[in-house]
C-alpha cells in the first residue's frame, strides 16, 4: 500500500526505531518489534489462525508508521504509539469502543498492514473502535495504543 497519512487527531506519543535496510516502511503502517527493529504487519510470521496472527502482533505492536523506510534504507523512523488513526476496516467494525486489531490479508496467511477488523479480546487488539467515517464505507477512526509502549488496550472495567 502506497504512503498515507493515517493520523487524525490526538497526541501521538511519538517514539523512534531502527529499521533494517531490507525492509520496506510505508507511512500508516502498522508496525511490531522484532528484536531491535520494526517491520509492517505483513513481515510477521504466520502462526497459523487469524487470531492467532492478531495475538501475536498485539504482544509486540509500537504503533502507526509516521515515516516511511525505503528498501535499502537503514535507520530509524518516527512512530506514532497512540492516537486516532483512520483505517480501511471490515463492515463488522461499528460501535464505539469495539476492539480492533489488524486485519488478516484475503489468503488467510499474513496481516494487512493497513487495514483493521473486529477482535474478540484485548489479547488480540491495537485500539479501540473511536467512530465510523462513514456507515456507508468500511472507513473507521481507530484510537491506537502500543503494546511495547503503552500497554496496549485495557479491558473496560
Amino acid at each position: 500500500m502506497a504512503n498515507h497519512m493515517r493520523w487524525r487527531y490526538g497526541d501521538t506519543n511519538p517514539v523512534t526505531h531502527p529499521v533494517q535496510s531490507d525492509v520496506v516502511i510505508e507511512i500508516g503502517d502498522l508496525l511490531y518489534l522484532e528484536g531491535s527493529t520494526v517491520k509492517p504487519a505483513s513481515a510477521a510470521a504466520d502462526a497459523g489462525t487469524a487470531t492467532a496472527n492478531q495475538a501475536v502482533f498485539h504482544d509486540a505492536f509500537v504503533g502507526v508508521a509516521m515515516q516511511a523506510s525505503p528498501a535499502g534504507r537503514a535507520g530509524s523512523i518516527r512512530i506514532a504509539t497512540t492516537g486516532v488513526f483512520e483505517f480501511s476496516g471490515d463492515a463488522a467494525v461499528r460501535p464505539l469502543g469495539q476492539l480492533v486489531g489488524v486485519a488478516e490479508n484475503a489468503g488467510g496467511d499474513a496481516l494487512e498492514d493497513q487495514k483493521v477488523g473486529t477482535v474478540a479480546s484485548v489479547q488480540e487488539a491495537i485500539g479501540r473502535c473511536a467512530q465510523r467515517v462513514d456507515p456507508a464505507s468500511s472507513r473507521v477512526l481507530v484510537d491506537v495504543v502500543g503494546t511495547t509502549t503503552r500497554g496496549g488496550p485495557q479491558e473496560v472495567a
